[in-house]
């Protein structure tokens, strides 16, 4: 019979994954170990693409797996944080509902397998290295963004 695997095996891969995104994979697991959030500086693998967490959520319907990477979420403060490529800022510059930081933007991250303070992942990290395409992620925000109603004179 084989031996059930532990619940934290699961989220080996894609742990092992985000923490060598950072310039100190020892330190993202140090913070880790005592249960904080360990901040991951984008640039090196990634990006961080910035919307609103109420946003998020009808956008991660509409994109395909196949197309999809992590997405980090906090509730208390209505924020998504999509890791799309290094080249994604070009392409998601007109997007107004989406705030692509620059490389060197540190990314405060829990491990894949549970939520620290108000973050969690909406989608893990696997391991593979995949990320959100942004030509689907804009899609996915629509044409210009969401716009406020123009108000009657």
């Amino acid at each position: 019979m084989a031996q059930p695997m532990r619940f934290a095996a699961v989220y080996e891969a894609g742990d092992a994954w985000l923490a060598d995104c950072s310039a100190h994979p020892a330190l993202v697991r140090g913070a880790w170990m005592l249960d904080y959030v360990a901040p991951i500086a984008s640039g090196k693998s990634w990006l961080v693409a910035e919307t609103r967490l109420i946003s998020a959520m009808p956008a991660l319907n509409r994109i395909r797996e196949a197309h999809r990477g992590p997405v980090l979420g906090d509730a208390e403060v209505d924020k998504a944080w999509w890791l799309v490529p290094l080249d994604a800022d070009e392409e998601l510059a007109d997007v107004r509902s989406i705030t692509v930081h620059p490389a060197g933007w540190a990314l405060h991250c829990p491990p894949t397998g549970w939520h620290l303070e108000s973050r969690f992942w909406l989608c893990r990290p696997d391991g593979s290295g995949q990320l959100t395409d942004p030509a689907v992620l804009a899609a996915a925000f629509g044409p210009g963004g969401y716009r406020l109603p123009a108000e009657a004179p």
